[in-house]
């Protein structure tokens, strides 16, 4: 079949250049909550490599919805310094995407200010934190912030954004039964459930208007006993697609729970904390990561199988592709399976221009070695190859990433 890779595809009101998204996966590249001209010259040297469009990510909705420090925050003083990075990305010839959310109970008061809410109040061990449950009449404002952040994003010149609904982030923690212990009418049958979804979309699709495209990333499964499966999450994109996004982006797991489940392959631990500060956390690390992160195995597009099952039973929109691109090979047989997009996140961080070397070779693969330490330094630090510091390691470190690296080969 002849390559659609290197044809303009279109996404609601938008047309890119091409089939490549940069997926939205975290920079923590804003100190202070604030863009950087560190953010912007990776998503320009993204755009300059090729790229149909970059998304940078993730930016909350509101103060409450920060789970980092360095975590862009949507509000009307970070404008001009998004403008600044959407024009360099138009001047590359690629279109700019932000993806939106709120982080819901994975954060803690030191960062966002509160005690972390959700959609049911409990405990969670990711911060580790108390979390109260959202109230009933908090929801609407909720979901207004989503529309404000919307429209805050078309003044920083986005031609697109894409809304967090999966991840156990907020929206997937009213949709999931694992967090999801309401009593109301947002609670118990996947139709309560769906509810404050449908909330947001309604406030995103009126801020979009018909200028910008909108993208909804959302679970194809949750990944673990007790999340949702196949079947509910099926219902969840038709949902969707019936409150008017434009395109779903095919995504799994749960970060709270079961966070290698998305991202595949190990945490390596001992370069995570290497770059905490916290020294008790640090230590727990040390000695229970292995166990609270267990390592779910890589291979290329392994998300591929559940995503064929949502191509065949979701009509007419477009599903965009993430999980696992590496190789120009496999992001063909993709795209020739009907997926008209696909989204990569760390082979872009590998090989900002991996686009371009597509472009010039028949066969073409990006040098990531899957040892995820990007992964365990974005939680600290920012996220990073080791082979683009241009400096060497502890030895200790570069010991861990061989391993790693000779284990996901293997």
């Amino acid at each position: 079949m002849k390559s659609c890779l290197f044809t303009p595809g279109t996404i609601g009101p938008l047309t890119i250049r091409n089939r490549t998204i940069r997926s939205a996966a975290f920079e923590s590249m804003c100190p202070g909550n604030i863009p950087s001209q560190q953010l912007l010259d990776y998503h320009q040297s993204v755009a300059a490599g090729g790229v149909g469009m970059t998304t940078i990510a993730y930016a909350a909705v509101t103060q409450s919805g920060l789970s980092f420090d360095r975590q862009l925050w949507m509000r009307p003083e970070i404008v001009p310094g998004l403008l600044t990075i959407t024009n360099a990305i138009h001047k590359e010839g690629a279109a700019a995407s932000i993806q939106l959310g709120h982080c819901g109970n994975m954060s803690h008061k030191a960062i966002c200010g509160e005690t972390p809410v959700g959609a049911s109040s409990g405990f969670n061990l990711y911060s580790p934190t108390f979390v109260r449950g959202l109230r009933r009449d908090e929801l609407p404002e909720m979901a207004k912030a989503y529309g404000r952040s919307v429209r805050l994003a078309r003044e920083a010149g986005f031609d697109a954004v894409e809304i967090h609904a999966g991840h156990g982030y907020l929206i997937s923690q009213f949709l999931s039964p694992y967090t999801n212990h309401r009593k109301d009418e947002f609670g118990g049958s996947l139709e309560n459930r769906m509810r404050f979804m449908d909330m947001c979309m309604d406030e995103v699709m009126k801020a979009a208007g018909n200028d910008m495209a909108v993208l909804v990333k959302m679970n194809m499964r949750d990944g673990f006993k007790g999340g949702m499966e196949i079947d509910e999450c099926l219902e969840v994109a038709k949902r969707l697609k019936a409150d008017g996004a434009h395109a779903l982006v095919l995504s799994g797991g749960f970060v709270s729970k079961a966070p290698m489940y998305v991202m595949r392959g190990a945490m390596p631990i001992k370069t995570m904390t290497h770059y905490m500060d916290c020294w008790w956390l640090k230590w727990g690390v040390r000695m229970a990561g292995k166990y609270m992160i267990p390592t779910v195995p890589f291979k290329e597009a392994y998300f591929l199988e559940d995503a064929l099952k949502f191509r065949d039973e979701v009509k007419d929109i477009p599903l965009v592709y993430v999980g696992g691109l590496v190789s120009k090979e496999k992001i063909e047989e993709v795209l020739n399976l009907g997926f008209p997009f696909v989204q990569m996140g760390r082979a872009l961080l590998n090989t900002p221009d991996f686009v371009n070397r597509m472009r010039e070779s028949e066969t073409c693969h990006c040098d990531c070695g899957h040892s995820n330490y990007c992964i365990a330094r974005m939680y600290t630090v920012d996220m990073a190859c080791h082979k683009r510091l241009g400096r060497p390691l502890p030895r200790s470190l570069e010991r861990e990433i061989e391993q790693l690296e000779k284990e996901a080969q293997s």
